[in-house]
């Protein structure tokens, strides 16, 4: 996700079993069309903005699913300055006061691992940077973001600390310097978790696929990882559900890989993108869901992902109604 290009449309407002090296059992059903399974247990919610916003649009999409109850609040960090990544800019507090209401809901809170987290910076400045924060320079931002977080009663947060690392997009990639990238991750962890009261939980969330660098080479290990996430659109054109579900660094490897590392899996991010309006894509992410039990899921749900917020995608829209609507065992 490109949080510069995310706030824009937020402030414009809505435009619109066992897994092996073969599919999985269940992925014919989708592109044959089959009705999908019941709606996936365990928590899942939506990326629908920052601060009182998304939380009123969070009551919206309740309202519009009847029976079912999102329980999973997401936001990020802005990333343009150590400012934001600290949590100064107001926001959490809304999301605090959001979580505390009620005690099954989970907050998931995307964290940058550099400033300029956009700006397109060059290799050799993303590997001076990486370098200086596994020396420790950027310490005390992480320690005062743990700090505030604590301060706001929401100790157990989940980190998604330098997400989509196998990618370009962000200045906190990994791949100008893989070992680097993980002796930070590191760093962060053991600053966060210095904090009295802490809670945390931190989350390794790559893009779906090999991307610009495999995900596995970017794993800072399993004592400072809690939960493998992955972040999973609709991508690239031409591409079924099931190709996704097989490719390298795809889905079923994501859940091999977890199942190795001992971890719960999650899915931060998904939606549909490069395949426009895609019912197909969106009922095999809601049967992976119900087979894979992920700790939870959420929807970027603005356009062109989503199927609340966003008017152009009726078909894939109907599914996840119907779906996440129905009743929840």
């Amino acid at each position: 996700m490109t949080l510069l290009l995310v706030a824009l449309v937020l402030l414009a407002g809505p435009a619109c079993s066992t897994v092996g090296e073969q599919p999985r059992a269940g992925a014919s059903d989708v592109s044959e069309g089959k009705p999908p399974r019941p709606a996936p247990p365990g928590p899942f919610g939506a990326y629908v903005g920052y601060g009182s916003g998304g939380i009123r649009r969070i009551a919206e999409i309740d309202r519009w699913l009847g029976p079912a109850t999102p329980r999973v609040g997401h936001a990020y960090l802005l990333g343009t300055q150590w400012g934001y990544i600290e949590g100064a800019a107001g926001d959490l507090e809304h999301w605090a006061k959001w979580r505390k209401a009620r005690a099954d809901r989970l907050f998931v809170l995307n964290v940058p691992m550099l400033d300029r987290a956009e700006a397109h910076l060059s290799d050799a400045v993303v590997r001076d940077e990486l370098g200086r924060g596994a020396d420790g320079a950027y310490d005390e931002h992480f320690r005062k973001l743990a700090r505030r977080l604590v301060a706001l009663g929401v100790p157990d947060t989940m980190l998604v600390v330098g997400w989509e690392m196998n990618g370009i997009t962000y200045t906190h990639r990994c791949g100008p310097d893989p070992e680097a990238w993980k002796a930070y991750w590191v760093r962060i962890v053991k600053a966060m978790r210095s904090v009295g009261g802490q809670r945390f939980r931190f989350e390794f969330a790559p893009n779906r696929g090999r991307d610009a660098i495999p995900w596995t080479k970017c794993y800072p290990g399993d004592r400072y990882v809690d939960i493998v996430g992955m972040d999973a659109y609709d991508q690239p054109h031409g591409m079924t559900f099931d190709q996704q579900v097989a490719e390298p660094y795809g889905l079923a490897a994501h859940v091999r890989f977890a199942r190795a590392h001992g971890k719960p899996i999650a899915y931060p991010e998904w939606g549909l993108f490069r395949n426009g309006d895609n019912p197909r894509y969106v009922r095999g992410m809601l049967n992976w869901f119900a087979e894979h039990r992920p700790l939870y899921q959420t929807i970027s749900d603005y356009c062109p992902h989503g199927v609340w917020w966003c008017s152009g995608n009726p078909r894939s829209s109907a599914v996840y109604r119907s779906v996440l609507g129905g009743p929840i065992g």
